[in-house]
């Protein structure tokens, strides 16, 4: 990182993320530079963790920190870190203080809302042995990513996890309610949401088309309880995220006690927990997705290998595919599957041996699927800004969810413009250009020189007029002669 001068109006302070420090941003953003670039590697994977995890921490206040200079994200390349060395070794040879600069950068935009944009919420079920009128389990999980910079957000474990154990958990439910002999007396409800990492807007409005706007609702009557599935990706941990803890008696809580029994009697290595916190309306954001439905009167909890919903990974750029333990993730999909099945089938009160796995070998949990859904996943960005209707990936969820659950379909949802949380901006990605310039020592020799020729030339000009004056009086008494 090139060193910071007094004055850097005219100049892009250029940071390698190896480099990055918060005290050097924000003398940058204090000293109204012009720009500031940070420059992240080709692979994530390849940053020492000291470094990734200061960088987490530092970007929620990115985030929050409100600034009039802007500030931009790159992906290293052969012509970035060229430019980057040229710039810094013209800031060592020429010292901090110089006014010299071997180049500037550019990247303009004009930004303006975006009135358009949607979330666009997926479902699908899956109809139990006995008609709608069954109670119904709903399995939830956002697909959308967030981070500083949203091009960049891949969301990889932050929700890329949740969605590649919907996904398993449909094509395994499936099988099962292929057959009328192993429909289980519940409706199974698959929500893929959007605009999870704002608030769950999403979900909002989808749960007020559906309890508030239409007589016929798989929401509306019955609903056993509401599953979220969130960052399961790595660890030796699962933490079941409640508003408020379930009454024994319910279905929600015989749930519990079936997580319990399988992590305990099959997976003595997670540590599992349950997690009370009160939802707080007097807070901007909320906590989990379950809070949501608890909002309005929906059994709903959210599980996670996360014990505080203020981890910063669950809004970073640094989420990236390579976080993810591939072997943790089959092994919390394995937990939740057969916690659910023991439940929606009863199978504790029929007297199945705790230990007794469900899920084994044509049944089982296929972790190839997993991993090649979570390489899918988190191979592009997905923050909700770069989502709409016609998008590759969305239209590839749907799909994927149609191979396996019935009645799929988007929902095309916009936040409420008489009380918007959200606002969105276009020119989400922008082309940088630097320009190779003239030192400014070359601008103030060319004006020394420009100010000598003009005073030559007044200088010539002055002994011309006294010249051409002498010539003339010569010349009247040459003819008074």
């Amino acid at each position: 990182m090139a060193e910071l001068t007094d004055v850097l109006s005219r100049r892009c302070v250029m940071m390698r993320l190896v480099d990055f420090s918060y005290e050097q941003y924000q003398k940058a953003l204090r000293q109204s530079a012009g720009a500031v670039v940070i420059i992240l590697p080709r692979s994530i994977s390849s940053v020492p963790q000291d470094v990734v995890r200061q960088f987490m921490e530092i970007e929620p206040e990115m985030l929050a920190m409100e600034t009039i200079v802007p500030v931009y994200f790159a992906v290293e390349d052969e012509e970035l870190l060229s430019i980057y060395e040229q710039t810094r070794a013209a800031s060592a040879s020429q010292g901090s203080a110089s006014a010299a600069e071997v180049l500037t950068t550019e990247a303009t935009a004009d930004s303006v809302m975006g009135s358009d944009t949607a979330l666009l919420p997926l479902q699908g079920r899956l109809t139990g042995l006995g008609g709608e009128d069954l109670p119904t389990v709903v399995i939830v999980a956002h697909y959308d990513s967030f981070g500083v910079a949203p091009w960049l957000s891949h969301g990889a474990d932050s929700n890329g996890s949740g969605i590649s154990v919907l996904l398993e958990l449909a094509r395994l439910f499936s099988r099962l309610y292929t057959y009328r002999r192993t429909h289980a007396g519940y409706n199974l409800l698959f929500f893929a949401s959007g605009g999870g990492k704002f608030n769950y807007q999403g979900t909002k409005r989808w749960l007020e088309d559906n309890l508030d706007h239409t007589d016929s609702s798989l929401l509306q009557d019955n609903v056993a309880f509401v599953l979220c599935l969130d960052t399961l990706g790595r660890g030796n941990s699962l933490h079941l995220h409640v508003s408020k803890p379930p009454k024994e008696g319910t279905l929600q809580h015989a749930f519990l006690r079936e997580l319990e029994m399988v992590v305990a009697s099959q997976f003595p290595e997670v540590k599992f927990s349950m997690v009370h916190k009160k939802i707080n309306l007097a807070e901007d954001m909320l906590a989990w997705e379950h809070e949501r439905f608890a909002i309005r009167r929906l059994p709903a909890f959210t599980i996670s290998h996360l014990e505080s919903h203020r981890d910063s990974l669950r809004n970073s750029i640094m989420d990236r595919r390579a976080r993810i333990d591939t072997k943790a993730l089959t092994r919390n999909t394995q937990i939740i599957a057969e916690a659910l099945t023991r439940v929606i089938y009863n199978l504790t009160e029929k007297g199945a041996p705790a230990d007794m796995q469900i899920f084994t070998d044509q049944m089982q949990i296929q972790q190839e699927q997993l991993e090649s859904v979570m390489d899918w996943l988190s191979s592009q960005p997905r923050a909700a800004q770069l989502i709409d209707k016609d998008s590759t990936f969305l239209n590839t969820l749907e799909y994927y969810m149609g191979r396996y659950l019935k009645d799929v379909k988007q929902h095309h949802v916009k936040a409420d413009k008489r009380d918007p949380e959200f606002v969105f901006y276009d020119q989400l990605k922008q082309v940088m250009n630097a320009y190779r310039v003239k030192p400014a020592i070359f601008d103030l020799l060319l004006a020394v020189c420009i100010a000598a020729y003009l005073g030559v030339a007044y200088v010539a000009v002055q002994h011309f007029g006294l010249l051409y004056k002498m010539i003339q009086r010569l010349s009247l008494k040459t003819k008074q002669q």
